[in-house]
C-alpha cells in the first residue's frame, strides 16, 4: 500500500480485526519498535516495554487465559472456554505494550501510559505502511492481576494494550471522512 505522504498514511490508517500469516518480519518489527521509541517521552523516562507473543506461545497464552477465567467462573460453557483459548490465535503475532510507570516528580503515571499508547499508535502506522495490519485490543484482560503476572509486570506497571499484528484478511473497511469542525473549536478569552 503505497502512501505519498505521512499525512496520507495517517488519514487512511484503519484497524484490521481479521489477521493471518505471515506475521510481520524481523525488519518490519524492528522498524515498528524504532518508531515506537520516538513517542513523546517527557524527561526521557522511556516508560514503555514490549513483550512479543508468537508461534506456540499464543496457544499457551490462550490456555492460561482460559484457566484464569475458569477459576473465576467454574461454570463457563465449553463455547466460552474455547473463546478464551482462541483469543491469542486471532493474529500470528501479539505485542503486549507495557507502561513501566516510573516514579518521577514531574511525570505522572498517566503521562507515561499515554506515551506508551502513542508508541502503539506509531507501531500501527509502520505496520500498515509496510503492508501489514494490526488492531489494538485492551479490555478486562489488560487490567487483570493474573494476566499482568503472566507477563512479569511489577506492581506499578500497566498493560496499555495488546497489539495484534499480521497480514490483513480482506479489504480495509471504509472509514468515514470526519469533518474537522465537528471536533475542533477555538478557545476565546473571557
Amino acid at each position: 500500500m503505497p502512501y505519498e505522504t505521512l499525512a496520507e498514511l495517517i488519514s487512511q490508517r484503519v484497524s484490521f480485526p481479521r489477521l493471518t500469516e505471515p506475521a510481520p518480519d524481523a525488519d518490519t518489527l524492528n522498524a515498528a519498535f524504532k518508531a515506537a521509541f520516538r513517542a513523546p517521552d517527557h524527561m526521557m523516562l522511556r516508560p514503555w516495554r514490549f513483550v512479543i507473543v508468537e508461534g506456540d506461545a499464543r496457544s499457551a497464552l490462550g490456555a492460561e487465559i482460559c484457566r484464569i477465567a475458569t477459576e473465576e467462573d467454574p461454570d463457563l460453557s465449553e463455547l466460552q472456554r474455547d473463546k478464551y483459548k482462541g483469543m491469542p490465535m486471532r493474529a500470528p503475532l501479539i505485542i503486549v505494550a507495557i507502561s513501566q510507570n516510573v516514579d518521577h516528580p514531574k511525570v505522572p503515571f498517566i503521562e507515561q501510559e499515554i506515551s506508551c499508547g502513542v508508541a502503539v499508535g506509531y507501531m500501527l502506522l509502520v505496520l500498515q505502511e509496510k503492508g501489514f495490519g494490526g488492531i489494538w485490543r485492551t479490555g478486562p484482560l489488560a487490567r487483570h492481576s493474573q494476566i499482568k503476572a503472566l507477563f512479569g509486570l511489577a506492581p506499578q506497571e500497566s498493560i496499555v494494550g495488546f497489539l495484534y499484528a499480521g497480514t490483513p484478511l480482506g479489504e480495509a473497511k471504509p472509514i468515514a471522512d470526519l469533518d474537522v469542525s465537528d471536533f475542533v473549536t477555538r478557545w476565546q478569552a473571557p
